[in-house]
């Protein structure tokens, strides 16, 4: 069954590739593009914008191959507190080598990595090292007392001015980073100072794909983006600065409309130009940002970016649950989807997940433990159920389900061989001393694709896995780390209802 699509990449590959050739001209063919969000993988964009590429960015980056220079921002504090990419589970320093590994992948390669606010960090200088002994160029820039509101102070020597300068030699210049609050804008400002000190008009401008600046304030594309940024307490609003000058209705966040006065100084200071005659009038000025015409079925496109705010509820709850999240951001959430209109019910794999977990708990009356219920929603909108057991988790029978039905193998016959189930379970409690023998979806895969060597059944449905890439899951309790390495592989949306699946403390 084909999926529908909402977004067309071509037309918006064809409309943001012309908006930033057009920018680069406004200024002396020199211009610092700070892209925001994800550059690569950018999956939010993929569920509320249905069709889109979660790599079109990579696509464009392709296209302006031979214009364009990149460079890659992080954080020493990041670094040195190992700050989590809550997509990847990695720490943003693994996340930057991901990055530089999955550019060069595509054919493209970084110039320069920035450690931005460096003061020393232990872990910051072994990253810089491990960098520069594989052949990557590290910069250093520093903190400047002030920024960004001692404006005379920043754009001087003792501002930007002691800030490392990374010699560019294209006319675009891509600053990007593993995630938010890691210095773009600061490293885009710095190199501006430096390039106009040696004599050069450089500019500035801003490639953000959410909020969508010429969509309503409420549509959902835009409300899923202040579910997605409800931790770091962004909103969106209307640009009053745009309405001020144009008359016309634009949507930017909180952040940057607050930034703008200081931003708009910082820019005219460092070009040394009247302040009152801006080359930006507002932030929406500032961006280059065509995402909103490459949507070709706003009905469509809105239904995805409600469920979005669902799964972004979950997501929050079970983090409140496990300590990381604060009880105000499930809160936030919970406002916007009441304020939309959507509850938790609209998630059609929720139910299904909870009956079955409700089925596992009736037919194990009498047995001490935790029953578990998970539920798929295969492409052709088929929902599958499964339950944990003595043998698997739940996530694990879940899966090996929907490879049964997409296979069309009956119910009855067996995928794993029950002689590779106990020997793994050997393995786990008697030789490895684990607390479990039955086996999470990572075992569970593996011993499938064992099975799969010999078993012509389990081969078969093994090859139908790839189908369940992007199909939405919900688990009544946290997934162990086996089961959610083996989900993220798979590539599914996956919620949970934010309940423990073992009594113990320590799961691993």
């Amino acid at each position: 069954m084909t999926k529908k699509t909402g977004f067309d990449n071509e037309k918006y590959l064809k409309e943001q590739t012309a908006a930033i050739l057009d920018r680069v001209k406004k200024f002396d063919n020199k211009l610092y593009l700070e892209f925001g969000g994800k550059l690569c993988f950018d999956y939010h964009a993929a569920r509320v914008l249905p069709g889109y590429d979660p790599n079109v960015k990579i696509r464009l980056l392709q296209q302006l191959k031979d214009k364009a220079d990149i460079v890659l921002g992080i954080y020493a504090g990041d670094i040195e507190s190992g700050r989590v990419r809550g997509d990847f589970g990695i720490t943003y320093d693994a996340a930057t080598l991901k990055l530089i590994d999955d550019l060069r992948e595509w054919g493209l390669d970084i110039l320069a990595v920035v450690i931005t606010r460096f003061t020393g960090q232990s872990a910051a200088v072994t990253f810089k090292n491990k960098l520069e002994r594989r052949g990557v160029k590290v910069c250093l820039h520093y903190p400047i007392e002030g920024y960004p509101v001692d404006v005379e102070k920043i754009t001087g020597e003792d501002g930007f001015g002691k800030n490392d300068f990374i010699e560019t030699k294209s006319p675009i210049v891509v600053v990007t980073a593993p995630g938010p609050n890691s210095g773009k804008l600061a490293i885009c400002l710095s190199q501006l100072y430096h390039e106009h000190k040696r004599g050069l008009n450089a500019g500035y401008a801003k490639f953000e794909t959410f909020p969508i600046w010429n969509l309503p304030l409420k549509h959902p594309v835009n409300v899923a983006y202040e579910a997605a940024t409800a931790d770091i307490q962004d909103f969106n609003l209307v640009d009053p600065f745009h309405l001020a000058k144009y008359k016309k209705t634009s949507i930017n966040y909180n952040r940057d409309v607050e930034s703008f006065p200081i931003l708009k100084l910082i820019l005219s200071r460092i070009s040394q130009k009247d302040a009152n005659a801006p080359v930006y009038n507002s932030p929406t000025d500032m961006g280059v940002n065509r995402a909103g015409f490459g949507i070709v079925d706003d009905d469509l496109v809105q239904i995805a970016a409600k469920q979005e705010l669902i799964r972004r509820y979950f997501r929050y709850n079970t983090e409140y649950v496990l300590g990381i999240e604060k009880k105000e951001t499930v809160e936030r959430v919970t406002a916007l989807m009441e304020e939309m209109d959507v509850k938790v019910g609209d998630r059609q794999v929720v139910e299904p997940a909870r009956l079955a977990a409700e089925d596992a708990e009736l037919k194990g009356k009498g047995n001490e433990g935790i029953y578990c219920g998970s539920a798929i929603q295969l492409r052709d909108g088929r929902i599958i159920t499964g339950k944990n057991s003595l043998l698997l988790h739940a996530a694990s029978s879940l899966i090996l389900n929907a490879a049964k039905v997409l296979s069309n193998i009956p119910d009855e016959i067996l995928l794993l061989s029950p002689h590779i189930i106990n020997q793994i379970a050997r393995l786990k409690e008697g030789i490895l001393k684990g607390k479990s023998e039955s086996l999470d979806l990572e075992e569970t895969l593996i011993a499938l694709s064992i099975s799969a060597a010999t078993n012509h059944t389990a081969e078969l449905a093994m090859n139908k896995l790839v189908e369940l890439n992007g199909c939405e899951v919900h688990m009544t309790h946290i997934p162990t780390p086996g089961d959610e390495v083996g989900l993220k592989r798979l590539g599914v949306n996956l919620t949970t209802d934010g309940k423990f699946s073992s009594r113990n403390l320590f799961v691993v």
